[in-house]
């Protein structure tokens, strides 16, 4: 079992890139789902344009995000994913977080 102590350390060490609020829910909408275009991104962020293209450079920069550049007719489409490193980044991210709260609820979470 982690103590409370023990559990405030590792959540001063959370990823900060992806513990900001507008990456977190930008990530965490792409845990669910193999990748989603810049328009369903902006929909469900609630972001402009210019912030959540500056929030996914931040990531992309990390290696968290690919972002891929097209067209669906003549139309531009910008369809981001997380990688394999972004992806076990965020599980990483959770497993903390579930384990910081089990500490400070005194119960006792199993490590998978």
């Amino acid at each position: 079992m982690v103590s409370p102590e023990e559990s405030f350390e590792e959540l001063a060490r959370l990823d900060k890139i992806i513990h900001e609020p507008a990456r977190l829910a930008l990530v965490s909408a792409l845990s669910t789902c193999d990748g989603a275009d810049f328009t369903y991104l902006q929909h469900v962020t609630d972001l402009s344009k210019g912030n959540l293209s500056a929030h996914l450079s931040t990531l992309e920069e990390a290696g968290i995000v690919a972002i891929h550049k097209g067209f669906v007719g003549r139309r531009p489409k910008t369809w981001v994913s997380l990688t394999a490193v972004g992806r076990a980044l965020v599980e990483e991210y959770w497993q903390k977080m579930e384990r910081w709260y089990a500490a400070l609820r005194g119960r006792r979470v199993n490590d998978a």
